[in-house]
C-alpha cells in the first residue's frame, strides 16, 4: 500500500471543521451559578459570558474580551481550566463545536449588582443554586452546567462530549 502525501491545503480541506467558543464560569460567593439569558438562542437561553473564537484569538483571549463585552467584568489572572466541550454537528449548526470553560472565581454581591450586559445579546442574568437551573434550561445544558461546576469543587477539569447541535 502507498501512500500519497497531499499538500497541506489539500489535505485540510477533508478534515472536520469546527467552531471554537470559550467562556467562563463565575458563581456568587456561595457558590451559586451566574448565568446570562440569551435573545439570539431560544434553544440553549442560560448561557455563561462567553463566545466565538475568533480568527487569531486563542480561547483565553476569547473568553477574556467576551465576558468583557458580555458582562462588562474584566477577568484577570492566569487561566484556570474547568472543561473542555465538545458537540457534534446537526440541523442547526453545520459544524462541530469545541471549546473551553474557564474558572472566572467568585464575584462579590457589588461585582454582581455591576454586571452590565450587552443588550444586543443578553436581557437578563440571574445567579441560582445549581438545582434551580435543570428547570430553566436543556438537559444538556444543565449537565454541561452540572460538570463545570463540579470540576470547580473537584479541582478536575471536565472532559463533556455530548452538547450536540439538535439535542435538547
Amino acid at each position: 500500500m502507498s501512500r500519497v502525501w497531499l499538500p497541506p491545503e489539500q489535505y485540510a480541506e477533508q478534515l472536520m471543521k469546527a467552531t471554537g467558543f470559550a467562556c467562563v464560569h463565575f458563581t456568587d460567593e456561595r457558590d451559586r451559578p451566574v448565568q446570562l439569558r440569551s435573545l439570539y438562542s431560544p434553544a440553549h437561553p442560560w448561557q455563561m459570558p462567553g463566545g466565538t473564537m475568533e480568527p487569531g484569538e486563542r480561547p483565553w483571549e476569547t473568553a477574556v474580551r467576551e465576558c468583557h463585552e458580555e458582562t462588562g467584568i474584566t477577568v484577570s489572572g492566569s487561566p484556570r481550566l474547568l472543561a473542555a466541550v465538545y458537540g457534534l454537528p446537526g440541523e442547526e449548526w453545520p459544524y462541530s463545536t469545541m471549546g473551553l470553560v474557564f474558572d472566572g472565581g467568585r464575584l462579590s454581591d457589588a461585582q454582581i449588582q455591576g454586571i452590565t450586559l450587552d443588550p444586543e445579546e443578553h436581557d437578563e442574568f440571574r445567579v441560582l443554586p445549581l438545582e434551580a437551573w435543570r428547570p430553566l434550561m436543556p438537559a444538556q445544558d444543565f449537565a454541561r452546567l452540572d460538570a463545570v461546576t463540579t470540576a470547580r469543587r473537584t479541582g478536575v477539569a471536565a472532559y463533556f462530549d455530548t452538547w450536540d447541535w439538535g439535542e435538547t
